[in-house]
């Protein structure tokens, strides 16, 4: 087994941005029912590092993972895809 050394990304939308130098960040991903096969979409929430606080709600952004910075904090935000409308 190879160790990569390339972090892990995700892409989300800010869903809260209430903390000083911290967002919410919502991943949302479709997995498939065992039994059914249909297609189920799920949603897990990450905190996220955002060092200028410039994050709105409602933006779309790129993740990547980091050290824990805090006890819930083990993302920071790499860039802004798409500004809210």
């Amino acid at each position: 087994m190879s160790i990569s050394t390339e972090a892990k990304s995700r892409v989300g939308i800010i869903v809260s941005n209430a903390m000083e130098k911290s967002v919410v960040v919502q991943v949302s991903y479709l997995v498939a029912h065992k039994l059914y096969k249909k297609r189920i979409k799920k949603s897990s929430k990450f905190m996220a590092h955002d060092e200028k606080n410039i994050c709105e709600v409602g933006d779309k952004v790129k993740i990547v993972s980091t050290r824990p910075l805090s006890k819930k904090k083990r993302w920071e935000v790499a860039e802004i895809i798409q500004k809210r409308k």
